[in-house]
Parts: C-alpha cells; sequence; structure tokens
C-alpha cells in the first residue's frame, strides 16, 4: 500500500473484508456497510473478486457515491467510497 492509500483507509467508518467472496457479495456487504452512514462518510472495501472492480463502480456511479480510491495489486481489489448527499 502506499501513504495515500493507507490515509484514505484510516479515515474509514467502516472496513469491509469481502476476501474470497463471489459476486454479488462484495457489492451487498458495500451496500449495507454505506446504508446506515451519514453522507460524506467513507467506507473502504477488500475483494478479490474479479468482477468487483466493475460492478462496485457501476454501484457507485449508479447510487451516487463517490470513489476517493480503486485500485487492484496481486489479486486484492481496494476501494474506499465517500457516501454520497443523495444517497440512500
Amino acid at each position: 500500500m502506499n501513504d495515500a492509500l493507507d490515509a484514505l483507509i484510516a479515515g474509514c467508518e467502516v472496513q469491509v473484508h469481502a476476501e474470497g467472496l463471489k459476486c454479488p457479495l462484495p457489492l451487498l456487504k458495500t451496500k449495507k456497510a454505506l446504508s446506515p452512514l451519514a453522507p460524506g462518510a467513507a467506507v473502504y472495501l477488500r475483494a478479490t473478486d474479479p468482477n468487483s472492480m466493475r460492478d462496485l463502480l457501476a454501484f457507485a456511479s449508479e447510487a451516487g457515491h463517490e470513489v476517493l480510491h480503486a485500485g487492484e495489486e496481486g489479486g486484492m481489489f481496494q476501494f474506499v467510497f465517500r457516501k454520497g448527499a443523495g444517497a440512500a
């Protein structure tokens, strides 16, 4: 990891570890984690499902969440989302 990502992760209210879970579980866990949070709160997600990148970026765009980080290294996908103001 790098210092910028470490700082983003440290500022997250919730961390979701979805390693080993297949679609749609990483997406569902992310939705569940974001749901009770106030707008502006952040969630960090780790997943190993290769479909996570496509699915979670589409979800964030459709739901109005900001993607602060989306990356893959060594088969580990990492995301940081900020809950959008109008997002449920």
